[in-house]
């Protein structure tokens, strides 16, 4: 899993990863599971489950064109500061698309400095 690798030592103890899903509980466990069957060794990161997707919709990012019987976010990235300030936003239509790690560190390393 990429998000493991994504942090250096000097970033640990200051950096909260949160990866939020629509999955309900049930879903999100089969993601860990297979993950850890993947790569060994379980998320190292906080899952949080949004069925109700509000957490999704008060972003924005509830994608409209899912189908009905699967609702599935734009897949997104949020870099947030101490204060809350939004310091970074990578959305994006197709769910394949995703911030490398190197952008996401280096929004990381920016918000930090502020």
């Amino acid at each position: 899993m990429e998000l493991r690798a994504l942090l250096p030592d000097a970033l640990k103890d200051e950096t909260e990863i949160v990866s939020v899903s629509v999955d309900d509980r049930d879903g999100m466990q089969l993601m860990i599971d297979r993950v850890t069957a993947t790569d060994g060794m379980a998320p190292d990161f906080i899952m949080l489950s949004d069925p109700d997707h509000s957490v999704i919709d008060r972003y924005g990012l509830f994608n409209e064109d899912a189908p009905p019987n699967r609702p599935l976010p734009h897949p997104a990235t949020y870099v947030i500061d101490k204060e809350g300030v939004v310091r970074y936003r990578f959305v994006e239509v197709d769910y394949r698309v995703r911030p490398s790690n190197a952008e996401v560190l280096a929004a990381l390393e920016a918000a930090a400095g502020n």
